[in-house]
């Protein structure tokens, strides 16, 4: 189960990556690189996404405890 979860994630970022590319984003990139303000820009996205990877982590483990609580309630 949490191997398809895995694939499904990697799957939507490789989707995201490919259909992310463009001149005028390039262009901008190549700006940002140019004035050093990429560095915040690629600090803010690493903060964000870690940020949701706790979040979600924290999910799933408070998901998993209720299901085994769940189960042996069950059992009982």
């Amino acid at each position: 189960m949490k191997s398809s979860k895995r694939i499904k994630l990697i799957a939507a970022f490789i989707i995201a990556a490919l259909f992310s590319k463009n001149a005028a984003a390039a262009d901008m990139a190549d700006a940002m690189r140019n004035d050093g303000k990429i560095w915040v820009v690629v600090t803010v996205l690493v903060i964000i996404l870690l940020g949701l990877f706790i979040f979600l982590f924290s999910i799933d483990r408070k998901v998993t405890a209720i299901e085994k609580q769940l189960n042996q309630d069950k059992k009982q």
